[in-house]
């Protein structure tokens, strides 16, 4: 194994920040944190963390067009990106999220366990990816 798996947490509330980041260091994980959307996408680009939890109501760059941005970058197109968001009734909201390439939309308060299973399925379907690649790599 490579190293611990690195998350991106972008949340601007600063509470719900360090309990996510304090929750991904407890699970083993190595959390970076970003309080706007423009902070995100500078460290998603400079760290290329293997999965990022994203705000949608951010205060520069809303969730949704950081999300977009990421997937249009070649460098970060291939993160998982999982939505936490407190934005119930906006299916409009959620649906651009999706569309802009959230993997999946979670809702504050977010259960933990959800919160666990979710990362768990995205970072062991990433490290299936790897190992196929690795096969494949090696047969050639």
């Amino acid at each position: 194994m490579a190293g611990k798996k690195k998350i991106l947490v972008v949340e601007d509330h600063s509470e719900i920040r360090r309990l996510l980041v304090f929750f991904l260091k407890q699970m083993g994980y190595d959390a970076i944190e970003a309080a706007t959307g423009m902070a995100g996408l500078t460290q998603a680009s400079a760290t290329l963390p293997d999965l990022i939890t994203m705000d949608l109501g951010l205060p520069d760059i809303r969730g949704v067009e950081v999300t977009a941005r990421l997937k249009a970058d070649p460098a970060t197109k291939h993160i998982p990106v999982i939505v936490i968001t407190a934005y119930y009734g906006d299916e409009q909201l959620l649906e651009s999220a999706v569309d802009a390439g959230a993997s999946e939309v979670l809702y504050k308060p977010v259960s933990l366990r959800v919160l666990e299973d979710s990362l768990r399925r995205y970072l062991a379907a990433e490290s299936h990816e790897e190992l196929l690649q690795q096969g494949n790599s090696q047969q050639s």
